[in-house]
């Protein structure tokens, strides 16, 4: 039995929204149907907009989503209907890298996250008859309702915040996991970051809670700097500045223990990992626009046991590391509503264009499913 429901469908590269009926599959061995309260907009759904991955239109996408379970398939043993929930990556939990305590880097994680399908290649949503890429990150949440895996969603209690703790399924995630969980930063060592959105910010907010001595904050905005500032940035550049490298390094006395591009540019990557001392590590966390992007390094520096590391979804796993983030949140310890602005479900290519302005860090779409949020 399908389920009517309302859906942000995306049927060309760069194109609007467009919020249409389609119909939901009902819940398969493992699976939960979840009423969306609430999704946050990233940069990876900006990205997949402007035609990454290979999938074919209409796609639905967004992958922040968090809600209320109402339904659940068979095999699920740990969630209930009225659950409140919130969405992040699929992992299968199954293979080898999952098996080592990183399920960010799942055998599968190609397939179930990026495929627009579910891994098994099938779609839960139907437009017009005709099924459409509907699983993005298992889940597509910009809808009303959608289907995701017991693998990927994470129980949080009733009385959450969902509008505000829906970006933590991946953006926030990503940037305080870097820190917290791939980095493993410990008081009184020194970090660098490149990009102030919502993912940078998040890093600074979580060296604050390791007890970095000196966080340092780079981006093109002098307001976001000052919003670093009050998340816990000690000292705030503006990109571009003239001989910046070399100020960083002063400021540093030979460079940062770790540095984390934000941005997705070869370009910054480099000043951030010309920035990070002998020994230290440069974490790459933004997405490029192409492929093909590349960058170059001196080999001399790597001598020195400067490392570069890519960093997916923060090496985090979502089932152990978002409930320290709600705590954090609940504490007062890691104030993300300081990075989100609500927009109306139907309002989401005005949410869009305010995230590409930089208008907005983080836009996150508020839901009506049956008439309820």
């Amino acid at each position: 039995m399908r389920l009517p429901v309302r859906a942000a469908l995306l049927h060309a590269v760069k194109g609007p929204f467009v919020i249409d009926d389609v119909e939901l599959e009902s819940p398969r061995a493992g699976e939960l149907r979840v009423r969306v309260t609430a999704s946050g907009i990233c940069h990876t759904d900006l990205t997949y907009r402007a035609g990454a991955g290979r999938f074919p239109f209409p796609r639905v996408l967004g992958h922040e989503g968090a809600g209320v379970v109402e339904a659940v398939g068979e095999g699920v043993g740990d969630f209930v209907p009225g659950d409140a929930v919130l969405l992040s990556y699929f992992s299968c939990r199954a293979c080898g890298t999952c098996a080592r305590g990183h399920p960010a880097y799942c055998e599968r994680g190609a397939d179930g996250n990026l495929s627009g399908a579910r891994p098994d290649g099938s779609f839960p949503m139907r437009w017009r008859g005709e099924p459409i890429c509907s699983s993005f990150f298992h889940q597509s949440s910009f809808a009303t309702h959608v289907l995701a895996h017991q693998h990927n969603a994470v129980k949080v209690p009733a009385s959450a915040p969902l509008e505000l703790l829906a970006p933590l399924g991946c953006g926030f995630q990503t940037g305080a996991g870097a820190v917290l969980e791939a980095f493993r930063l410990q008081a009184g060592q020194q970090l660098a970051v490149f990009g102030a959105g919502s993912v940078g910010l998040a890093a600074i907010m979580a060296a604050r809670v390791a007890g970095a001595a000196r966080i340092l904050a780079v981006d093109l905005s002098a307001e976001r700097l000052e919003l670093a500032r009050e998340l816990g940035a000690t000292d705030t550049f503006l990109a571009g500045e003239p001989e910046l490298t070399k100020t960083l390094r002063k400021r540093t006395r030979g460079g940062v223990d770790f540095a984390l591009e934000c941005v997705g540019s070869p370009q910054v990557l480099r000043q951030a990992f010309d920035v990070t001392r002998p020994l230290g590590t440069c974490g790459l966390l933004g997405l490029p626009e192409r492929d093909t992007a590349e960058v170059t390094l001196p080999m001399t520096a790597l001598l020195s046991g400067k490392r570069l590391v890519g960093i997916l979804e923060g090496d985090a796993d979502p089932k152990v590391f978002i409930p320290k983030l709600v705590a954090l949140h609940a504490e007062g310890r890691f104030p993300l509503e300081k990075l989100i602005r609500v927009h109306a479900f139907e309002a989401i290519n005005d949410a869009v264009h305010d995230m590409e302005t930089r208008t907005v860090i983080k836009p996150v779409l508020r839901m009506h499913a049956g008439g309820t949020s």
